[in-house]
């Protein structure tokens, strides 16, 4: 195992047995065929568990573990009788209803949870409840888990967690301070010089002009620098916080920079290749109507922008789901930059509408933190800037900050910062360990490498039958 124990990736070196679904030369399942792992007539059953699309998964042996969830066919000891017509398979439940994967029950087809039935208590015939050293019990995840599971850890770790987004929130709000303080300001001055030219009827020069736009972009570029680099870090951090958390073991902040310096560089690379892939796609999305604009037709370079722009929006959400989970595979499962990509889009396929809801809903909640945190703020600091507000909205210069202005207004995003941070970033390690689970059975790893008794060895080694 490695530093991040029981988080490598299947068929890797440090999981000989190969614990992917799909062994070396095997066809692939189709996803909607719900006989795709049903043995054949008097073979033994393999040892593969369901997940939500239909595939099996190596359970590490050709038996069934007494700590799995059952097979969909699997009836309760001492129960007589087979399941009744219309249980066809291992990808239905009894009543005819429809299987969608790991943790049905029996009765109305309807997920009811692992080891529960209709009229039965949770555990009910020998089946244990899922393990949970951590802060989520490890089993697939429900939305409300993976957000609780999030906050749990900001709860539980407060100290590590809340030093890590603080001092990242204060570096990056004091960076995005002094450049928007001397934008505006800087803008404000060009813009009565420019005012003075005009009337003594001078225009103002080429250079002029360039050296404004220059200085606004190298402050802002060097700001964005310092967010990108600053977000990086914390990200890194809390990914290994997070990961700890799910295992139930303590965690400090130099514990977690023990594990995450040896792949900053990798993080880096990542989140600017991700970067670049942005402003790639934008750029295509927009060439087509800046070449009509030079060609001189400018209503047809208009309808064609927006179109190509909203093109390029669509295709870029897209691909920004499709490696919204390549952070912890690069972190976790110590993978190359391009490989954490593919295998995000790995772990994405087939749930990419799912995990865009997460991450949106996500979003939205945070949003509304950081808003109602940062808005007393805003405003103390509208009033602190007073004088400048009352002359742009008179239709004056451009606003100027004062530094009083700036510093109250940053205070407010470092706050709201500090605490949306550690939650996307638990969020997103979580929808990560969901999709391994669903996929991978890693929470047979992730039990072992926990500890938990009845899960075997660190070592792979088959969890004892139960009452042993």
């Amino acid at each position: 195992m490695t530093d991040t124990p029981g988080w490598a990736p299947p068929g890797s070196p440090e999981d000989p047995q190969g614990g992917d679904a799909r062994q070396a030369g095997a066809p692939e399942a189709a996803p909607d065929d719900p006989h795709a792992a049903e043995p054949a007539a008097g073979e033994p059953s393999p040892g593969t568990g369901p997940d939500t699309n239909g595939q099996g998964t190596n359970r590490q042996g050709t038996k069934w573990s007494e700590n799995q969830p059952p097979r969909a066919d699997w009836h309760a000891p001492g129960r007589a009788g087979t399941p009744p017509p219309g249980a066809t398979g291992p990808g239905q439940g009894w009543g005819g209803g429809q299987s969608q994967g790991w943790g049905q029950g029996w009765g109305n087809g309807q997920n009811q949870g692992w080891g529960q039935g209709p009229g039965r208590g949770p555990a009910w015939d020998g089946r244990p409840p899922a393990a949970k050293p951590g802060v989520v019990p490890l089993r697939p995840l429900g939305l409300g888990e993976i957000l609780d599971g999030s906050v749990s850890t900001l709860r539980a770790h407060w100290r590590t967690v809340l030093g890590i987004s603080l001092v990242v929130s204060v570096v990056t709000q004091a960076a995005l301070g002094v450049a928007s303080w001397w934008t505006l300001n800087d803008l404000a001055d060009r813009f009565e010089e420019f005012e003075a030219s005009a009337a003594t009827s001078q225009a103002p020069s080429f250079g002029e002009v360039m050296a404004l736009f220059t200085g606004v972009f190298t402050t802002n570029g060097v700001a964005a620098l310092v967010q990108l680099v600053s977000t990086c870090i914390a990200t890194a951090l809390l990914t290994m916080v997070v990961s700890r958390a799910v295992l139930g073991r303590p965690v400090s902040t130099g514990l977690a920079w023990q594990e995450a310096r040896p792949r900053l560089g990798a993080m880096f690379g990542l989140t600017l290749l991700l970067t670049l892939l942005s402003v790639g796609v934008l750029g295509v999305g927009a060439v087509p109507g800046v070449l009509l604009l030079v060609a001189g037709n400018e209503l047809a370079a208009a309808g064609t922008f927006f179109l190509g722009m909203t093109a390029a929006f669509f295709v870029l959400v897209w691909l920004m789901i499709r490696y919204s989970l390549a952070v912890p595979a690069l972190m976790l499962e110590k993978q190359g930059i391009l490989k954490a990509m593919s295998r995000s889009a790995r772990l994405v396929r087939g749930s990419w509408w799912r995990v865009f809801g997460v991450l949106v809903l996500t979003g939205i909640l945070t949003s509304i933190v950081v808003m109602i945190v940062s808005m007393p703020f805003s405003l103390f600091s509208m009033a602190a800037n007073g004088d400048s507000m009352t002359d742009f909205l008179n239709g004056g210069a451009p606003m100027r900050m004062s530094a009083a202005a700036v510093a109250i207004s940053g205070v407010g995003g470092v706050i709201g910062y500090t605490i949306t941070l550690p939650i996307n970033a638990g969020v997103t390690t979580l929808l990560y360990v969901d999709q391994r689970i669903r996929r991978e059975a890693l929470d047979l790893e992730l039990a072992r490498a926990a500890g938990v008794p009845g899960y075997g060895d660190d070592n792979g080694a088959e969890a004892p039958p139960a009452g042993a």
